[in-house]
Parts: structure tokens; C-alpha cells; sequence
């Protein structure tokens, strides 16, 4: 068994924890919508046809805010098209996803669902086939008290209040070729600089979330980052960042994801660093990684246009929840700077969440490290001191075996250690370290593994993979724990001090 140890020291803080960190995502996509949170025949669907055992998995899970309607999707996406009487709303074509969109879901009803879910919206508007002026006309729709012609369609529509959506991405992804109307870095930039500008005459609460490069595969990137923000750095509050990981058949290349993820952070962060001094102005600009996750890109197929077509619906393993955790730790990580992520997605479409249309809802592997941290991880993330092994991938170079993050919640007193060990053959015996918080007891303990890596949830096998609850340890001189953290194991330790 190695050795290895984590020091953990109250002093050494990185930042405050926004809960907005472990936010979601649900775009109009294969059955996120349509059978995934709105089943109208399921047998428990409320009086709105929203799926309540798909609402109880969601308040399970935490999630402060969810992006909404898109993605690739909102690029063509005409928002009123989902507004007003069901019976009467358009059928469309759905050119992101070769997919026909029934509109009987809008912001409207989106923005019932998050609050039964006790979320909130993070609304993205179309910047592809959109226009400045339509982001305005939405945001009046939902956010105007009254007296104009959108604010007071509203109120016919049955809201007398605003939404009052606090929240707002200026497109999505608008440097992929695979955008409706995909621009140029100064196309972009300009087009999203005027757009900002309404939307804050409109409403001048609301925070504004530009367009970032959508992975760090983009030719573009990191040019197109810098280009954007020389012409939005003062309009807006964040930057974007997207990007996915998947097991190309290199299974150490795979465990290091968190890595790449970590150093793409940091070069953002640069970027936005850049901008500020160029711009010599005190404003700093955070970030939003509003889409992460794993994702099988390489096992999509191509279909004829459908209604809530079956899209994109991978099959999380015990390895994917490790490499998923270990992006939960990153997140936390870097929570200085990004204070906003959405993992992508939330029901059905790459997500912890999976239902049989008129059905079950399944926890898939990675919906339990995104409970733990989401649940837990309050206060302050803590800059940990981390000895262990490391190891070397092709693709990201060194990564450690030991992938890990820390909150301190001072107000209870509680100390949350995650740990994800990638190490593929061996435990390690870890001694944490909290010499710096005096007396200390471990209040809870659990650990998520299986002997074999590969293995799933299905609805056939609903609880395969689940998190176990294991005995406490004492204290070795009332601040130093030894502890087993069995080979490829995502573990949870929950600490309070003793005053």
C-alpha cells in the first residue's frame, strides 16, 4: 500500500464556494425536454406535466441554476415561439439536432420547473440567427414589471410577475462551425457588445455571460477568447469555457482529464488578466464553465428528423464517475475565478439523471459525486498540500493519483475532504493532516467503487454502483487521520472541529 498525504490548512484559502459552481444544464436535445423533465402521461406528472420523481432526483442532486434552452440549440431558436396558448404554437425544425420541436416547453414553463426544483435560470439568447434586438425583447418579456407590449404579453400569458432572471449567456459556442450562423471573433464580439447593452438598459441587475471558446481543441482558441473580450471585457461579468472528455482508448490520458481542465482554467484566466491590464481597469472578469462532463462523442449517430429523438444518452461507468469527480475537485479548485458551471446535462442527455418514458428515473454512477460536492461543499474551497505518486499521460503530461479538494465552513465548524485515487492497481494509506483546526472528529465517512471499473447503473441493475458509508476514524492526536483510499475510489470525509 503507498503512502501519501494531504495537508489541510483553514489558512491556506482559495476563495468563497458560489453555489452557482454545481449548476446544471437542459437544452431542447433528444429527451432532456420531452420525456425527460415534461411527460405530461407519466404517472407522476403534476398538474404542468412535469416528471415529480425527476424533481425529487434533481432537489436531490442540489442544483442552484440551470441553463436553458441551449446550447447548439438556441442558436436557430425563436423564443416566442414557446410562449402563449400550447394549442397554438408552431411545430419547427430543429437544424442542431435534426429534430422536430413541438415548443410545448418555453420560458415560461422552464421557469415553473426550476423553481418546483428550487433552481434558477441561467437564460441563454439566439446570437446566431438572432438578432440584438430579439435579446431584448426576451429579457423585457421576462424581466419588465409592466406597462410595455412584452411585459404586459406576459401577464396575458398568466405571469403577472417577472421571472426576474438574473442570469444571461450571449450565445452559445459561436466559434464552432457547427453553429447555426456561427460567427468570427469580431463578428462575435461586436454583435454581442450591442446585445449586452440592451440587456442591461433593460435590466441593469442582471449579470451577462459571454461567449468563450467552446474547447480547447478550437483552432481559434485561445485567439478568439482575447478577441472577444477586447470588445465586451466592460459589458459583461463572465467568460464562458466549454469542454468534454471521453476514454479514447487510453486509459491514463482519460484519468488526467482534470488536468487539461485545469490548465485550460489557467490560461483563460490569463487571458481575461490580459484584457484587464490593456484595458487598464480595476473590473476583474470571472469565469462561467457553463458545459463540462464526459462525453462519448465518438459513439453519436446520425437520424431523420424526430420529435425528442433518442440522442446522446451515454451509460455512465464506475471510471467515468472517477474522471467526473476529479472534475468536481477542479471546479472547486479554481473557485476563485470560476464562480458559475453547469454540468451538461441534467436528464437523459449525457446526464446523472436517466428515465424510461412513462417510467422509472435512474441515478447514473456520476450522479453521486456531483451530490457530494454540490451537497457539501460549503464555506470556503481550501488550497490543499498534496504528497502522493504521480503518473504520465500521452495527451495532459503529469497528473497525480490522488485528486482532491477541501471546504471549510466556518460558521459549523465542518471540514470536507473529496478524494478521487486514480491509482489503477494500488490503495494508499493517506494520512490527512489538520493540525491548523486543533482538536478534530470525523463526523462521516463514504466511498464509491466497484471491482470492476466498467461497471453501470441500468434500470435492470439500478443500484450496481453506489456510494457506501464506512466507519469513522479517530483522531491520532486530535488532528491527524490514517486512512485507506482503495485503488480507483471516489471517498467523501467529513470533519468537525472541536472548538
Amino acid at each position: 500500500m503507498k503512502k501519501s498525504r494531504i495537508i489541510v490548512d483553514k489558512d491556506y484559502q482559495i476563495a468563497d464556494i458560489d453555489e452557482r459552481l454545481f449548476g446544471s444544464f437542459v437544452e431542447h436535445l433528444g429527451r432532456a425536454v420531452y420525456s425527460g423533465i415534461y411527460e405530461p402521461d407519466h404517472p407522476t406528472a403534476d398538474e404542468q406535466g412535469f416528471r415529480q420523481d425527476v424533481i425529487d432526483l434533481v432537489k436531490e442532486l442540489h442544483v442552484p441554476i440551470v441553463r436553458y434552452p441551449g446550447g447548439n440549440f438556441v442558436s436557430g431558436y425563436n423564443w416566442t415561439d414557446g410562449i402563449g396558448p400550447k394549442d397554438k404554437r408552431p411545430v419547427r425544425l430543429d437544424y442542431a439536432w435534426k429534430s422536430i420541436e413541438t415548443n410545448q416547453v418555453g420560458i415560461n414553463e422552464f421557469s415553473d420547473w426550476c423553481r418546483k426544483a428550487g433552481s434558477q435560470v441561467m437564460a441563454a439568447v439566439n446570437m446566431g440567427t438572432g438578432s440584438e434586438q430579439d435579446a431584448g425583447y426576451m429579457i423585457e418579456y421576462c424581466n419588465f414589471p409592466g406597462g410595455t407590449s412584452w411585459s404586459d404579453l406576459r401577464k396575458q400569458h398568466g405571469y403577472d410577475q417577472p421571472h426576474d432572471i438574473k442570469v444571461w449567456c450571449i450565445g452559445n459556442e459561436m466559434d464552432g462551425d457547427w453553429q447555426t450562423c456561427q460567427l468570427d471573433a469580431e463578428s462575435y464580439g461586436r454583435k454581442a457588445r450591442q446585445t449586452a447593452k440592451i440587456l442591461k438598459w433593460v435590466d441593469p441587475s442582471v449579470e451577462l455571460v459571454a461567449c468563450g471558446s467552446s474547447t480547447t481543441l478550437q483552432k481559434t482558441y485561445p485567439e478568439w477568447d482575447r478577441i472577444v473580450l477586447e470588445h465586451v471585457y466592460n459589458d459583461v461579468e463572465y467568460l464562458s469555457l466549454h469542454r468534454y472528455y471521453e476514454n479514447e482508448g487510453n486509459l491514463n490520458d482519460f484519468l488526467a482529464s482534470s488536468t487539461d481542465m485545469s490548465e485550460f482554467i489557467k490560461t483563460i484566466t490569463s487571458i481575461c488578466d490580459y484584457v484587464k491590464a490593456k484595458n487598464r481597469t480595476k473590473k476583474q472578469l470571472m469565469l462561467s464553465f457553463d458545459e463540462w462532463n464526459v462525453w462519448y462523442q465518438k459513439d453519436q449517430k446520425d437520424h431523420g428528423y424526430e420529435i425528442a429523438p433518442t440522442l446522446i444518452e451515454d451509460q455512465y461507468s464506475m471510471l467515468d464517475a472517477l474522471v467526473f469527480g476529479s472534475m468536481m475537485c477542479t471546479l472547486v479548485n479554481h473557485s476563485d475565478r470560476v464562480k458559475m458551471a453547469c454540468l451538461a446535462q441534467l436528464v437523459n442527455v449525457i446526464a446523472p439523471i436517466m428515465t424510461q418514458k412513462g417510467g422509472g428515473a435512474l441515478r447514473q454512477t456520476t450522479f453521486y459525486p456531483f451530490r457530494d460536492v454540490s451537497n457539501l461543499a460549503k464555506g470556503r474551497a481550501l488550497q490543499l498540500l498534496t504528497h502522493c505518486d504521480t503518473f504520465e499521460s500521452e495527451r495532459y503530461g503529469t497528473a497525480k493519483t490522488l485528486q482532491s479538494a477541501a471546504s471549510y465552513d466556518e460558521e459549523s465548524g465542518e471540514i470536507v475532504l473529496f478524494v478521487v485515487n486514480v491509482d489503477q492497481t494500488e490503495a494508499h494509506q493517506l494520512n490527512v493532516d489538520l493540525r491548523s483546526f486543533g482538536n478534530v472528529e470525523m463526523i462521516s465517512r463514504s466511498i464509491l467503487r466497484h471491482d470492476d471499473i466498467y461497471a453501470k447503473n441500468t434500470f435492470e441493475e439500478p443500484f450496481k454502483v453506489v456510494p457506501e458509508e464506512l466507519a469513522v476514524a479517530a483522531a491520532d492526536g486530535g488532528s491527524s487521520f490514517e486512512l485507506a483510499i482503495p485503488a480507483m475510489s471516489w471517498n467523501v470525509m467529513k470533519f468537525r472541529c472541536q472548538g
